[in-house]
């Protein structure tokens, strides 16, 4: 196959091959400060919460745990979620907090998700788990990618884990062995196999959701808060989450919106 990649592009594409992920500093700081302070308003808002000058963003999220009551976690987030997919400025930051990559990953005629999706995860809270899963698995198309963006610095059961793609080759080749077994049997063949993510605020984390992937409680002492959406190339094929659905264009170039209106002229056969 004829490659025109640059050199740079070449090694980037090697590199999430061989790892099935990749972390980057953001190429937009102030695209990354505007989704953080976003979020830091709407806790404000949604919990009455006050976000003390002299106290950092950082201490203000990794402390969130112990400023509510954990049954009202989820109730909490769904208000956040709705409240930053209102915003018509987040998701515009949110690409461009990871467009340099994107366009190397994946194309520079993309696709993203209509709706991002935020984690919190307290200390020791088994409610927002997400067991070990590949999103190919339950319909969606192997064209996307997940832009993982984290709010505070995520390492060990504060982060999230991913199969490796050389691992996941065994997985796939004896696969019949693991389609019977439930997601926590399934991770306890494999745990010890993943890798653990770790990525601090101002890194961005692009990786293949076709490998198997997905958390455990939270060990750590801090209160996780990362973000979620994915990106596909416009044109590629679609999987059970249709375009204007769960994915808009967002990228389209002048020569294909030009070609998707264009019609060939017709020939009156009276003249």
């Amino acid at each position: 196959m004829i490659d025109f990649k640059e050199s740079y592009e070449k090694k980037l594409s090697k590199d999430f091959k061989k790892k099935g992920y990749l972390i980057f500093n953001t190429n937009d700081t102030a695209s990354l400060n505007y989704l953080r302070d976003k979020i830091v308003s709407s806790i404000e808002r949604t919990c009455n919460l006050n976000h003390k000058k002299n106290k950092s963003k950082e201490e203000f999220l990794n402390t969130f745990h112990k400023k509510i009551k954990k049954h009202n976690l989820n109730n909490h987030r769904l208000k956040i979620i709705n409240l930053i997919n209102k915003d018509r400025k987040f998701k515009e930051k949110y690409f461009h907090s990871a467009k340099k990559l994107l366009y190397t990953i994946v194309g520079n005629e993309l696709s993203m998700q209509t709706r991002i999706n935020l984690s919190i995860q307290t200390p020791k809270d088994n409610s927002s788990l997400l067991p070990v899963h590949s999103d190919i698995w339950s319909g969606d198309s192997p064209f996307e990618v997940v832009v993982w963006i984290p709010l505070v610095n995520c390492y060990k059961t504060k982060a999230m884990y991913i199969l490796p793609p050389n691992e996941y080759k065994k997985v796939e080749k004896n696969f019949s062995k693991y389609s019977g077994n439930s997601s926590k049997e399934f991770f306890s063949k494999i745990k010890k196999k993943v890798k653990w993510i770790h990525i601090d605020f101002g890194q961005i984390l692009i990786f293949n959701q076709a490998l198997p992937h997905g958390n455990v409680v939270n060990f750590e002492k801090e209160t996780r808060w990362s973000m979620n959406c994915r990106f596909k190339s416009i044109f590629s094929p679609y999987g059970d989450k249709k375009i204007g659905e769960f994915f808009e264009p967002i990228t389209l170039k002048v020569a294909s919106e030009l070609a998707l209106k264009y019609k060939l002229p017709q020939i009156d056969e009276k003249s």
